[in-house]
């Protein structure tokens, strides 16, 4: 008899994400994908796996949020030495739940406004081409209605590291984008034009924390941040209204 593939035996009740997080958790902890080695690479992930490159992309997030791998870029991601030993570490069936999803944002509101002044006072001008770029990426992904989060996150990143902080690298690294609301806000259910929309809101916002920074205005650099965040809150809470 021949074995189904994969994706022909995924439980029903999970999402396709949380079931490749759980497959690969699992493989690290059997030694399959061994501490400090390289994961396949993603093409090999959605070969193997049937699934598409969101899905595969969405779970390597999740995974870096509950710090089983690390990401570096151009170069593949790799099992953490300390893969599964996370003091502190939000579920993703916590995270569906919207009030979860909420107290997140509130959590983000208080560390990456201060961030963001720290970068406001601190950024160099590697901090603002790495800005620049991750926003210039989100605009191609406008156009291509790209519905992965990378590019939000990596901007998101490049101000915590502008902060010249390590503590709010490391913590962004973590809480990041376990919390964005886009990534649970079912995302292939919204139409092409009301996606764009909202991604071309958030862009906005990144826009403005992006020249506040870049003008070395640091209660401006909080404030947008603040804003930004607050907002993502908010329409958190008006699409929870209009969901049946």
């Amino acid at each position: 008899m021949t074995a189904e593939a994969p994706s022909a035996t995924w439980r029903r009740r999970e999402t396709l994400s949380s079931q490749v997080v759980r497959m690969i958790a699992e493989r690290i902890k059997l030694g399959e994908y061994p501490r400090g080695s390289k994961l396949p690479t993603e093409k090999a992930l959605i070969d193997e796996l049937g699934v598409s490159r969101t899905v595969v992309r969405e779970a390597i997030a999740n995974l870096r949020a509950s710090g089983h791998v690390s990401i570096h870029h151009g170069i593949g991601v790799f099992v953490r030495e300390d893969a599964g030993v996370t003091p502190f570490r939000l579920t993703d069936e916590n995270m569906m739940r919207v009030e979860s999803v909420l107290k997140g944002l509130e959590l983000r509101i208080g560390i990456e406004s201060e961030s963001a002044a720290l970068a406001a006072e601190r950024r160099t001008a590697v901090d603002i081409a790495a800005m620049h770029a991750a926003f210039e990426s989100m605009d191609r992904s406008i156009r291509q209605l790209d519905r992965s989060t990378q590019s939000d996150f990596e901007f998101h990143c490049a101000v915590a590291a502008a902060s010249q902080n390590e503590h709010f690298i490391g913590i962004f690294n973590y809480l990041g984008e376990t919390l964005m609301p886009r990534m649970r806000m079912q995302a292939h259910q919204v139409d092409d034009e009301t996606f764009a929309g909202h991604l071309q809101r958030v862009n906005d916002e990144h826009k403005a924390i992006f020249l506040a920074i870049e003008d070395k205005n640091v209660e401006g650099a909080r404030a947008a941040m603040r804003k930004h965040l607050s907002d993502s809150r908010d329409r958190l809470i008006a699409r929870s209204r209009n969901t049946p």
